[in-house]
């Protein structure tokens, strides 16, 4: 389920996954294809993790990485789930074809955003 609430959205963020929704920040990306993906990419993760372990795995990932990075923007962007959604958000046949588990291989792969 899709809902637009542009006041849950921190700067540049425009969009997230809160099992079992997809929140937007307007209701024009409801027509942007490549976002929606990425979300329900999280929506996977979220599911096969049992939600709560989802999130816990999440913000200790995030944790980790911010201060191996010491930037929080670039610890974002490092996190496995983002690193499996960014790099297949534009395949809108993922899903389908994903195997269970498949963010644990971004957990070891080299930085998609190493700037």
């Amino acid at each position: 389920m899709i809902l637009v609430f542009k006041h849950f959205f921190y700067k540049n963020y425009v969009g997230l996954s809160l099992w079992p929704f997809i929140f937007l920040k307007h209701n024009g990306l409801r027509e942007d294809l490549v976002l929606i993906n990425h979300e329900r990419i999280h929506l996977r993760q979220q599911q096969e993790l049992l939600i709560v372990f989802f999130y816990l795995f999440y913000i200790t990932e995030w944790l980790f990485r911010t201060i191996a990075y010491l930037d929080s923007y670039k610890a974002y962007q490092n996190i496995s789930f983002e690193r499996e959604a960014y790099e297949n958000e534009k395949n809108l046949n993922y899903i389908s074809e994903r195997k269970a588990f498949s963010f644990i291989k971004y957990l070891w792969v080299s930085q998609i955003h190493p700037e």
